[in-house]
């Protein structure tokens, strides 16, 4: 038997966003063929979308959407002149983001560009105007520039995963960022500098690393140090096949940020899903994991141990109908998928305001909980890296709950014959009392803790 401690009584902070995703919600404001995910999105109050790689979906604005060459399409263009500029898809996709109630989190640059002829990750003919380019970008969706927007869009990346190749590396393989590090070096310091003086409350940060424990990035934030350049929050990847690896990388990114002087930098993991190879059967392998329940299982059980690691802000990828999304059939996005309802589940933690801690004798259990002045809730999964285990029975001690009167718990799992079913109800009395639960491998179980009412 497992036992898992809901301590009631502790005040751990905020529960962080550690359900936001890459991409936002499929929706026409045409009612015509309109197939969306919208409704689920506000369900989970989902609160952040970044929108790398948006580009490669139609339905968003495809080419024409998002990315700094698809916005300022001729580089030899006039950046002052409005008419330089093709917004319209950009401001539809998010416009249907706002609708949702989702922040955009907005990368600048390019997506990744797999095939052999490169177009946006090559690096920009002139470092000064690009940097221009992207202000009046900002100027759009913040300040209204060229009939745009007062958008609360607080976070803004300078690129994504210039750190992929080395420089010597062939073009063709050269997916995120053609050049060398030092000319990323130079872009980025460029841009980060010219875009805090012109917009000092915004957040300006970036790069979005491949990985953080990587040589490139002590040379970049060295750079950053040395030459003075604004670095309000480091973004970076993990993907793999473990809660305990994203865990392990998110402390050493920290460390990282602080041993270089970045100690109010925050850290924001915006990229992860589960990958065992990128490579042959096991490539296959991963994409059906994250489809399926396993891959349920594994957000539920980063989700949870991120809460109580040294991260500010958790990005899933990828929302956007492809075949990482493990949250919505990628035909029809209106179908959820296992993986849509652990957001489902912390979005219901993150409304309750206030982490509280739990903890387990069991390294294959993963749990967060929350807590309002009336209200409780808890999230835990049962997950390992293998195809099968035995049932396991878990032992919940609730201690101090801090509510008045009778309470009722109710627990609504995702397993393999439910989506969030209600599968049973306890009236308790007390703020101690404990529960049990006998689950399979992959489960994850919410427990909503409120006042009982007759």
């Amino acid at each position: 038997m497992s036992t898992l401690i809901f301590e009631g009584n502790t005040d751990l902070g905020r529960v962080k966003p550690m359900h936001a995703v890459n991409n936002g919600p499929v929706y026409k404001f045409t009612a015509d063929q309109r197939i969306s995910n919208l409704q689920a999105f506000v369900d989970a109050g989902i609160p952040y979308a970044r929108n790398h790689d948006a580009a490669f979906c139609a339905t968003y604005g495809g080419e024409h959407t998002v990315d700094v060459h698809n916005i300022f399409r001729n580089f030899d263009a006039d950046e002052n002149d409005p008419a330089s500029y093709d917004f319209d898809l950009t401001d539809e996709y998010i416009k249907v983001c706002e609708y949702a109630g989702v922040k955009t989190f907005y990368r600048l640059g390019s997506k990744i560009e797999h095939p052999p002829k490169k177009y946006g990750t090559l690096p920009p003919p002139d470092f000064q105007k690009w940097a221009r380019i992207c202000e009046h970008i900002v100027a759009h969706y913040t300040e209204g520039w060229d009939n745009g927007f007062k958008y609360d869009i607080e976070y803004w990346e300078i690129w994504n995963e210039p750190d992929m190749c080395a420089d010597d590396a062939d073009i063709v393989d050269k997916k995120t960022w053609g050049g060398t590090k030092a000319q990323f070096f130079d872009l980025f310091d460029i841009a980060a500098k010219r875009l805090k003086a012109r917009f000092p409350h915004l957040k300006i940060g970036g790069p979005a690393v491949c990985r953080s424990t990587k040589p490139w990035c002590r040379d970049f934030l060295a750079y950053c140090r040395d030459h003075g350049t604004p670095l309000d929050f480091f973004s970076w990847h993990v993907y793999t096949s473990t809660p305990e690896k994203v865990l392990a990388d998110t402390r050493l990114a920290r460390d990282i940020l602080d041993e270089f002087g970045f100690t109010k930098t925050e850290s924001i993991l915006n990229e992860w899903n589960y990958v065992k190879s990128w490579v042959g059967d096991d490539w296959v392998y991963s994409l059906k994991t994250e489809k399926g329940l396993k891959g349920s299982s594994f957000i539920s059980a980063v989700m949870a141990s991120e809460q109580y690691a040294p991260l500010d802000l958790l990005m899933y990828y990828d929302a956007r109908p492809c075949g990482m999304n493990g949250m919505f059939a990628t035909d029809f996005v209106c179908d959820k998928l296992k993986g849509y309802y652990p957001f489902l589940y912390f979005g219901d933690l993150y409304r309750l305001g206030t982490a509280v801690r739990v903890s387990t004798d069991d390294e294959a259990l993963y749990a967060v909980g929350a807590k309002s002045e009336d209200k409780a809730a808890l999230m835990f999964t049962y997950y390992r890296d293998a195809d099968e285990a035995e049932d396991k029975t878990v032992r919940i001690d609730v201690k101090d709950l801090g509510i008045t009167g009778p309470v009722k718990a109710t627990f609504r799992v995702v397993d393999a014959d439910s989506d969030a079913a209600v599968v049973k109800e306890e009236i308790l009395s007390g703020g101690n009392f404990r529960l049990y639960f006998k689950m399979k491998l992959f489960t994850t179980a919410e427990v909503v803790f409120e006042r009982y009412e007759e």
